[in-house]
């Protein structure tokens, strides 16, 4: 099987893995357990492979509840463990225990540990670093990472939140040691949150690692939130980083959703058609709470936009700087 329009390469690994992951952020507290146990068995029905986690997630009800989830879901379902590429993170506090966070080598192996006893597994295809640790050297988290890779319970090393610059020193510290490095990264990437065209794609693009856009609605507030706002039928459009960011983009979103309005397209598939048709972008990770909110995003990955209609989504979302990567964007 070779990369299309629904799969692509980890990075520059050879495994493939679907252009949609399903994020489970929203599974514990937001979504009922049965619920996400259908949503996984219907996001694996529709081609995607590749479900992402967190060690820190559940935290509504306690820290570790997702892993749980999946690794409930994955006992289930026998033989389609070998379907999945489980991806999981590590890096965010467990607990008010001294040492029982950051991505110091004591922690990155004792919650591998853990993690793979929650998710009821014997190896993590995708073992992320959640978000930097300034007081971690990068001799110290591969000498770990290595450790976990060698042993067979980790196939490969990814980041999520990390800049550019990041990614070069992560690279560079893993070639000393003649280590594979990162393969992936998760960044915050959206028609309304641009900073990562800058530094981090180049940089990425420069190393090898796959991008993947994770919050490519941003939370709903590009998924038509003031219709749902004035309909009464918002929920997370309504909080959480769509309601900071609403009232200082409430002009640019209306006029997005007016264009939606105009080419006959929803506005959750126009964003994340945007985000996959971007330069530098494997892929992005989905939070859908619904099955009907599952199909639009697949629906969103057969939707090819135009280049006037993306000229007009730029003009509506203007890059940062003029655009492009620094420091041209910001120089020239």
């Amino acid at each position: 099987m070779s990369e299309n329009r629904t799969h692509v390469r980890l990075g520059r690994s050879a495994t493939l893995v679907s252009r949609l992951w399903l994020g489970t952020v929203n599974f514990s507290g937001r979504v009922e357990d049965d619920d996400a146990m259908r949503l996984m068995d219907a996001a694996l029905d529709r081609g995607i492979n590749c479900v992402d986690t967190a060690d820190i997630y559940g935290w509504r009800l306690y820290k570790g509840h997702t892993e749980e989830l999946v690794g409930r879901w994955l006992a289930r379902r026998g033989a389609r463990r070998e379907d999945v590429v489980l991806a999981t993170k590590v890096g965010e506090d467990m607990s008010e225990r001294l040492n029982d966070g950051g991505l110091s080598a004591r922690h990155i192996v004792a919650a591998c540990e853990q993690s793979l006893r929650r998710l009821g597994v014997d190896h993590i295809d995708l073992y992320q670093m959640h978000r930097v640790d300034r007081a971690a050297p990068w001799d110290e988290i591969w000498q770990a990472m290595d450790r976990l890779v060698a042993s067979g319970k980790v196939g490969y090393v990814g980041s999520s939140n990390f800049a550019g610059w990041n990614v070069a020193a992560a690279q560079e510290s893993a070639a000393r040691r003649h280590s594979f490095g990162l393969v992936s990264e998760q960044c915050l990437y959206n028609l309304a949150v641009r900073h990562a065209d800058l530094e981090l794609l180049p940089a990425a693009r420069a190393y090898g690692l796959g991008v993947f856009a994770w919050s490519p609605l941003h939370g709903g507030l590009l998924s038509g939130a003031l219709a749902k706002l004035a309909a009464g039928t918002a929920v997370k459009s309504a909080q959480g980083r769509a309601q900071k960011l609403l009232p200082e983009m409430r002009p640019r979103i209306e006029a997005y959703e007016r264009f939606c309005g105009r080419i006959g397209r929803d506005p959750a598939e126009v964003g994340l058609a945007w985000v996959l048709s971007r330069p530098g972008i494997s892929g992005a990770v989905i939070g859908p709470r619904t099955v009907e909110q599952l199909d639009s995003a697949v629906r969103a990955l057969d939707l090819v936009l135009s280049e006037a209609e993306s000229a007009e989504l730029d003009a509506i979302f203007p890059p940062v700087g003029s655009g492009g990567p620094a420091p041209g964007a910001w120089a020239e």
